[in-house]
């Protein structure tokens, strides 16, 4: 028998954009609730403008990012603005679980939908909305984006190497964090709703996510009252929490290809020395307990990646491994998605077919096996529009001529 979809028969109805709220309804819609996402034709999610363009071809409905952040999501548009528009959004609010944005604060309450007249329309909505600071706060009607929420969080004065200035984490690493938070949210907000008949307002801080990943650094100043950047902070890739080497990320075959190697006990130090053969200089008293071997990491470093160098970061993970040695390959998009055979056999990297192009692509699945249940990519991302019909006829009952009176009046 087929696995059952965990949130099949859940509605959700999506004003989101870009990546934080896209991805929170990624997660709900591979878990098979049915996702319902407005865009207003003058205001289209920017991801649809991003330049790689499914089939080589960029338009608004080839973006592979959007792609990426609207698979399972149905797709129509209709123009928040206009008396029409908003009693048609009233409409799939009543019949919905879930309202999520991500505007900046107070945009839904201009529209005359904060979550009290969301109440009104439907009593047990679940609403979230994700914002740089919240909803609550002097600094709440401020603008960010995920780099800027990133930087106030602390995260980016965390990251870089020692002696030179903060680097960053990427591309917009809160934007995806406040996702993932923001769809473990409306699951626990499901379920106290099953347990109360209550539903509630989800108010989530993007800067607030980074922070929880910052705790240790700021428990050791309220603690300790030492910065996070100090001589050997940040450390690298290094360690230095506990104090351990050989720790680092070591040069293979390869243009910029590499391989990471951690090793945190005496047998597994023995066992690497075993690995790589016994040579003459792991033998040396400098490097026979971790106190020697932290004392001299430089020299160490370089004595590895000496072994490192003529071997594909493959071909050093799956020989490490072997001994019981911790080693991992730096991989490239081509490693994951053609070489990896771990993945290949999780079926994590799945065939999606693109709704316009009719072309097929790969793309990664949820991280997630359930033994009675699943997740899915049962379509792709809509075309701008694309199930108006199906959404406004088959969902809400709307007739032909009704629809097109909306069409002509550019209310969808």
């Amino acid at each position: 028998m087929d696995k059952p979809l965990p949130l099949e028969g859940i509605r959700v109805l999506d004003f989101t954009h870009i990546v934080a709220g896209p991805q929170c309804t990624r997660i709900l819609g591979d878990l098979g609730a049915q996702v319902i996402k407005v865009e207003q034709g003058q205001s289209i999610d920017s991801t649809r403008t991003a330049p790689i363009g499914v089939g080589g071809i960029p338009n608004t409905n080839r973006s592979g990012l959007f792609e990426y952040f609207n698979r399972n999501k149905l797709g129509v548009t209709i123009n928040a603005l206009m008396p029409g528009g908003l009693d048609l959004i009233k409409k799939l609010l009543s019949i919905s679980d879930i309202v999520i944005e991500n505007f900046s604060s107070r945009v839904l309450e201009r529209w005359g939908l904060s979550y009290e007249e969301q109440c009104d329309i439907k009593p047990d909505i679940i609403y979230i909305s994700i914002t740089g600071f919240g909803h609550i706060g002097r600094f709440r009607d401020y603008s960010t984006w995920g780099p800027t929420a990133q930087a106030l969080s602390g995260l980016t004065q965390m990251s870089g190497l020692p002696g030179e200035k903060p680097a960053g984490w990427g591309y917009s690493f809160l934007d995806h964090t406040a996702g993932y938070n923001a769809s473990i949210a409306a699951l626990m907000a499901l379920y106290h709703r099953k347990r109360t008949g209550e539903g509630q307002w989800i108010d989530v801080s993007q800067v607030e996510t980074g922070m929880v990943l910052a705790g240790p650094s700021i428990l050791d100043y309220t603690v300790n009252n030492r910065p996070y950047r100090r001589p050997g902070n940040p450390p690298g890739n290094r360690s230095n929490h506990p104090r351990i080497a050989p720790h680092n990320t070591y040069k293979c075959l390869g243009d910029d290809r590499w391989c990471v190697i951690s090793i945190f006990t005496e047998k597994e130090w023995s066992n690497f020395c075993a690995a790589i053969g016994n040579p003459a200089w792991a033998a040396e008293a400098r490097f026979s307990n971790n106190a020697g071997r932290t004392a001299n990491e430089d020299e160490l470093d370089s004595l590895i990646e000496s072994w490192t160098i003529d071997k594909t970061p493959q071909e050093v993970m799956l020989h490490l491994q072997e001994y019981g040695v911790a080693a991992g390959a730096v991989q490239n998009n081509e490693d994951k998605v053609v070489r990896d055979p771990q993945l290949q056999s999780r079926g994590f990297i799945q065939k999606v077919l693109h709704r316009e192009a009719k072309q097929e692509f790969e793309t990664d699945s949820l991280p997630i096996k359930f033994s009675s249940a699943k997740s899915s990519i049962r379509q792709g991302a809509p075309p701008l529009g694309g199930d108006n019909v199906y959404v406004f006829k088959e969902i809400l009952g709307l007739s032909d001529k009704d629809i097109s009176t909306l069409e002509e009046d550019a209310i969808i």
